[in-house]
């Protein structure tokens, strides 16, 4: 069994789906076409196939679009090249895929998870920008993979390949998790609450680049995971003429404003790292009219999930205050929420040991704190919480441009790297106890 010879066996279909991801980016909860693909990609290749509530618990989904936004997606993606059957499946939102061998031997459950969603950004059409040079930039404006999820997809179903290929030799149960809306840590919860992470002995998750710039090299385990909030506020007020009857008004703008720099003005705390950002404040409809409208999206963030909880105690308390300050109504919802992690120490000595067997890695470093989001850690955590390990590695890569901005661009060579160390480490906890 040469997996290192496996995989390169199927670079070129690695770059293909990678670029085709990427042509297609659908953003949180709209995934269609990309979890048609991987569905139908799993069930060609005998996984147990599962969708919908099976899936993913519909409750639990945060930050869901509204219904005529979902079946514009699932119009568009059929007719993209999506098949029919599955995104009649998929309807709602539904975009969670969850491919499982099992193999009737006694051994391990192994899980890994891979992330669909794109980012809310339209892409550059700068002709320096290797996607516009090679064709394979976003077709859909307002969408582009900004984040490496397209390289992640195409990374799941080359593992997915490998792993059907051996088959026989494998022991226990592997669980394939493709993730929708990991963006605005909206996803990863429901997944955990349709129960894919109990009894999980080892687990693994892992991201291209970000920290990590060099080719070749491999961080075994991330922690410093910020714990975080998405909040969307939206202020009601009444329009009135801003010359003739200004007193009759009420000024939602005024007060989505205020909240803003009173929001800005939480203290930090001493007991660790905290962040808090508005993001986004929409609001108003003429220079001569009083705004009965605005829209608020912020976030907060702690070093801990008690860190988090304080910024976002706060922060509500300023919202709903403001609202009466100002005399207008208050409505807020969370949207995304994760809270913080720390991968498990005792795999190091095995992903550095599946490294050493793999000629395309070049440098190896134990630990690393991320400094940043990711709703992965409700997965890892339940893995824990149940006596498993859980990991997320770093998979390094140059860039054209960093995460979430619109030149990003990654080494597609990273994609066999990507491949080759998680089918390694599913081998690897098949033949180890800790």
């Amino acid at each position: 069994m040469d997996i290192s010879q496996d995989v390169q066996a199927i670079q070129d279909k690695l770059t293909q789906r990678r670029r085709d991801f990427h042509m297609f980016p659908e953003s949180g909860w709209v995934e269609y076409r990309t979890a048609a693909i991987v569905a139908e990609q799993l069930n060609q290749l005998n996984y147990q196939v599962y969708v919908r509530e099976d899936a993913s618990r519909s409750s639990s989904r945060m930050g869901v679009p509204a219904a005529e936004v979902l079946q514009f997606h699932e119009n568009r993606a059929i007719s993209e090249g999506a098949d029919p059957v599955w995104v009649e499946q998929m309807k709602g939102g539904h975009t969670a895929v969850v491919g499982v061998i099992r193999t009737g031997k006694p051994g391990p459950v192994i899980a890994l998870r891979f992330d669909m969603d794109s980012n809310d950004l339209t892409e550059s059409a700068s002709e320096s920008h290797r996607p516009v040079q090679e064709g394979f930039s976003s077709r859909h404006a307002g969408m582009m993979h900004a984040c490496g999820h397209d390289g992640h997809t195409a990374i799941g179903l080359g593992v997915a390949e490998i792993l059907a290929k051996h088959k026989d030799r494998l022991c226990g149960e592997i669980r394939l998790l493709f993730q929708p809306a990991e963006e605005g840590s909206r996803g990863a919860k429901s997944m955990v609450d349709a129960g894919w992470l109990d009894n999980v002995d080892y687990f693994f998750g892992g991201h291209i680049a970000f920290k990590s710039k060099t080719l070749g090299e491999i961080v075994a385990s991330i922690n410093g995971f910020l714990a975080t909030t998405k909040i969307n506020v939206t202020y009601t007020g009444i329009a009135a003429h801003a010359g003739a009857a200004p007193e009759e008004g009420r000024s939602a703008l005024l007060a989505a404003a205020a909240a803003s720099l009173h929001l800005n003005g939480i203290s930090r705390h001493s007991g660790g790292a905290t962040r808090i950002n508005v993001g986004t404040l929409e609001a108003g409809s003429g220079r001569n009219i009083v705004a009965d409208k605005a829209l608020m999206k912020l976030e907060t963030r702690g070093g801990t999930t008690e860190l988090n909880h304080f910024v976002k105690n706060e922060a509500i308390r300023i919202i709903e205050n403001v609202a009466i300050m100002y005399n207008v109504a208050c409505e807020w919802e969370i949207v995304g929420e994760a809270p913080g992690a720390e991968s498990s120490p005792e795999l190091i000595p095995v992903i550095r040991q599946a490294v050493e067997q793999m000629g395309s890695v070049k440098s190896f470093i134990p630990s690393m704190d991320l400094g940043g989001s990711e709703d992965i850690v409700y997965m890892m955590n339940r893995v824990q919480q149940q006596g498993g390990k859980a990991s997320y590695l770093l998979f390094g890569s140059p860039l054209e441009d960093g995460h979430h901005q619109v030149g990003f661009d990654f080494d597609e060579n990273v994609l066999v790297i990507g491949t080759e160390l998680l089918i390694r480490l599913v081998l690897a906890c098949q033949e180890t106890i800790l």
